[in-house]
């Protein structure tokens, strides 16, 4: 079959993208939504508060979290995509309709993809940098106060609860005077068990109350009670914050595909408008 001067044309047409434009539209889409999240900030930080009787709830604030995401991934993603599709190129010779809105539903996919890109590299390299700045803030002042660099872990609020002295007269015997190597051997214990993801034997357990009670004076049926209430309480608050995670990461999943879908479709739009307006003049 011959083909059409029309698809001569096409089969030798120039490459098909602009990169000023892609990388205009990137720019664009990447300032707003700076600009979109810190506004987010300062919404949340308006709705939020300390008091229990006052500002939204967790669950509230979490969906309205997720939703302002996929709002602010809408929003710069369609800018981006727009800025994309009118500033690109024409094509001389006339391209086939059909390549024509490829072409600009590619920029548009395209300056998503860079702006994605380009923003999770920024994202790593301030959190390398924060991460830099606050190890080295934590040395220079456990030098200048003669401590040692060990950090806090997220175990160390359990420690507290579990070698916390009894309040309510029930301790049998004074507390151990060697709590700091206690509370090394607690932490390692909690760590291990938390990391496995399984439940602690039952000779870590009787172990760990026995540590318990001579630390904190309780008698050993007491500390036992303490070290399953604690297990329990720590293991509910690390899946609560395993669950908030996983919603997080499908809200940004849903930001993103909403953002690529908007950024084509605004490009392939602005494209389409620009040769109209062109083509008429």
């Amino acid at each position: 079959m011959e083909t059409t001067l029309s698809e001569r044309s096409y089969l030798t047409t120039r490459a098909g993208i602009c990169w000023g434009a892609v990388l205009a539209g990137a720019a664009v889409s990447l300032a707003i939504t700076i600009v979109l999240l810190w506004f987010g900030t300062a919404l949340g930080l308006t709705v939020a508060s300390p008091w229990s009787d006052s500002g939204v709830s967790a669950s509230t604030f979490k969906i309205g979290t997720g939703l302002y995401l996929v709002v602010v991934a809408m929003i710069s993603s369609a800018l981006g995509g727009h800025i994309a599709g009118r500033l690109r190129g024409g094509w001389e010779p006339v391209v086939h309709p059909n390549e024509v809105y490829f072409r600009d539903t590619a920029h548009g996919f395209v300056t998503w993809a860079t702006a994605t890109v380009i923003g999770a590299l920024l994202l790593a390299s301030a959190a390398v940098g924060i991460a830099g700045a606050t190890s080295g803030g934590l040395a220079a002042g456990a030098a200048n106060a003669g401590i040692s660099r060990a950090s806090s872990s997220p175990v160390d609020v359990y420690v507290d609860q579990l070698l916390r002295p009894s309040v309510d007269g029930s301790s049998t015997s004074s507390p151990s005077t060697n709590a700091g190597d206690s509370r090394q051997e607690v932490s390692r214990l909690l760590t291990a068990a938390f990391r496995s993801g399984k439940d602690m034997s039952g000779d870590d357990k009787t172990y760990l109350a026995q540590t318990v009670a001579r630390n904190t004076g309780l008698s050993q049926e007491d500390a036992q009670k303490r070290v399953d209430q604690t297990i329990v309480t720590a293991k509910s608050n690390i899946d609560a914050a395993r669950k908030a995670a996983m919603q997080l990461a499908y809200w940004i999943v849903a930001s993103l595909l909403i953002g690529a879908f908007s950024a084509s479709l605004a490009a392939s739009e602005a494209g389409a408008f620009r040769d109209r307006n062109w083509s008429a003049t």
